[in-house]
């Protein structure tokens, strides 16, 4: 374990996320933080992962705003342990071609070295997410898309 994080300081992150206020989100970045957003990249471009304070401010400014006006981001439940954070928000977006509103649930696991933030792990409900995207419910085939011995279960 490393250098406990303070609530405080983990609250004071979100604030500035979730406001996407990217010059008070920039001082909690280690200079080689990796960030990574677990979803479908074919439909969410901001997914995958990134390294570096540059890449995470080009994603936040660029990347997710070329997709999506994120209209509220609610942390729902926060845990601090340690030199960790986790998570559990509620994302609100607009489309941007389209307009339509999109909400999903998204699980945040953070790792802090001195008060900054220096591994991201987001976890977002992809299914729920992909669907609202796409704007119709993702149906399959008898058969497909389903492994035999798995209890029926869809890998998305």
């Amino acid at each position: 374990m490393g250098i406990l994080v303070s609530r405080d300081v983990v609250e004071d992150f979100y604030r500035a996320y979730a406001n996407r206020d990217v010059a008070k989100i920039e001082p909690y970045l280690a200079d080689d933080v990796q960030w990574t957003i677990s979803g479908p990249v074919e439909l969410l471009q901001f997914c995958g992962t990134r390294v570096g304070k540059s890449a995470v401010l080009d994603m936040i400014v660029n990347l997710v705003p070329a997709l999506f006006n994120i209209t509220s981001f609610v942390p729902e439940t926060l845990l601090v342990d340690g030199d960790r954070a986790a998570t559990l928000n509620r994302l609100s977006a607009t489309r941007c071609d389209d307009g339509r509103v999109i909400s999903y649930r998204v699980a945040q696991f953070l790792r802090f070295h001195n008060d900054k933030v220096a591994e991201y792990c987001s976890v977002i409900d992809s299914f729920d997410a992909a669907e609202q995207v796409l704007g119709h419910r993702i149906v399959f085939a008898p058969g497909h898309g389903r492994s035999a011995g798995h209890g029926g279960l869809t890998a998305v």
